[in-house]
């Protein structure tokens, strides 16, 4: 075995090279699979700083804090309590991806591969000819415990090489974006996206009536949908995907949206406080663990920022694991990386919802959001999220919210929208 010393001092000569950030490849060993995995590292900088992270198609999950000495490697992704922690030797890292009720390991070796700064691809194959093109929009029918019936999944080509971006679109948000290849060996696509919030992966096979076999490969063998063109799942008479703004209402509308939890500091905050008092306010209920509320946090700041002066305000009731209870840092890292203005408190566990939210109906979906009017009573609610990966999705959806929240401005406390 090559001395640690001397390993990451080859580390460190092979990261001062022409790149700053070195792309390591290998794979995440998660419930039986192994998940493609890619990470971008900078060499020890004087002080022993790291800088990197994960790394999907060319979207980098880049950690809070890094740091190196020694051949041992530790980043931190404090916005999800989590650490990746591993030992560099020669071209190899071997790793441990770790966290509450969380332990993955990652093995990856160097990549030294002179492609022009694209982003590493996980598979070699090429892809099918013969197969024809799965590009563009699918439904993929389900019966999920969330009340859907229906998937989206958005599938395009990404680097003119075979490989394929796909992004699938659920009631309570999206996958974000997950890249693959056909793999002629199995007859099927594979996509994936790894990263500090855990993995995704799933295989898309061509069958002959031009369909897709569709299974979730972290979910057991048995999970399997059909995915189909939009034309063809409206032509076998199935139901569409639920609209966000179908699944989750209010039981008695003609009562004020009540909320009381306590904030940071430990000072309770209610709806009948006097900053809320005739203003607009948008209840998002979220959690740190959640990636789609990640998604949703910079829309929100962004969404405050333009309309705080007018009237708005935002309350974000996030619900934290038992363990997290006790000292929120990751939600304060959550607050700190989004740099989040508007009011934040910690309304719970995931399983105090019901308790808390006690006016949400069919409430399920993280994210979801309650949009009140001036009078404190909810105008529309909008579960789960469509993230920047959705594309059209995401920029109709920051569209429809910003021009909903015009209007409830734009009508006095007893007034109807």
């Amino acid at each position: 075995m090559r001395p640690p010393l001397l390993a990451f001092a080859m580390f460190l000569t092979l990261s001062a090279g022409a790149q700053k950030l070195q792309r390591w490849t290998g794979f995440a060993t998660a419930k039986g699979r192994q998940i493609p995995t890619e990470m971008q590292l900078s060499a020890p900088d004087k002080n022993g700083r790291v800088t990197g992270g994960f790394l999907n198609g060319s979207e980098l999950e880049a950690a809070s804090s890094g740091k190196g000495a020694n051949g041992h490697i530790t980043l931190t992704f404090g916005d999800y309590a989590r650490t990746f922690e591993g030992d560099v030797n020669g071209s190899s890292l071997r790793g441990v991806l770790s966290g509450a009720r969380l332990k993955i390991p990652i093995p990856l070796e160097l990549h030294l591969q002179s492609d022009g700064g694209k982003p590493a691809t996980h598979f070699v194959a090429a892809p099918p000819s013969q197969k024809g093109s799965i590009d563009g929009l699918w439904e993929i029918a389900v019966a999920s415990s969330k009340g859907e019936s229906a998937w989206t999944m958005k599938v395009e080509p990404f680097d003119g090489n075979g490989e394929i971006r796909a992004v699938i679109q659920r009631i309570d948000g999206d996958t974000g974006s997950m890249y693959g290849r056909f793999d002629p060996s199995a007859g099927q696509y594979t996509v994936s996206r790894f990263g500090a919030f855990g993995g995704d992966y799933y295989s898309l096979t061509p069958q002959a009536d031009g369909t897709l076999d569709f299974s979730n490969l972290l979910a057991g063998q048995e999970n399997h949908s059909t995915a189909r063109r939009t034309e063809a799942a409206r032509a076998a008479k199935l139901p569409p995907p639920t609209l966000s703004t179908d699944r989750t209402t209010v039981i008695d509308p003609s009562k004020p949206f009540q909320f009381s939890s306590p904030n940071l500091a430990g000072v309770t905050v209610s709806n009948t406080d006097p900053q809320f008092r005739g203003k607009v306010v948008v209840v998002a209920i979220g959690g740190s663990w959640c990636p789609n509320c990640h998604d949703e946090a910079p829309f929100l700041v962004e969404l405050y920022k333009r309309f705080h002066g007018q009237g708005l305000e935002i309350v974000n009731l996030s619900f934290e694991e038992a363990d997290q209870l006790k000292d929120p840092v990751r939600l304060r890292e959550f607050i700190t990386r989004y740099h989040i203005p508007y009011t934040v408190l910690v309304a719970g566990t995931p399983d105090d919802l019901a308790k808390v939210v006690p006016q949400g109906k069919n409430l399920n979906s993280w994210p979801t959001s309650f949009f009140i009017g001036r009078d404190g009573l909810v105008k529309e609610t909008h579960a789960g999220f469509s993230g920047p990966a959705t594309g059209e999705a995401y920029l109709h959806l920051k569209s429809e919210v910003a021009e909903l929240v015009e209007r409830l401005l734009a009508h006095g406390e007893g007034s109807a929208l």
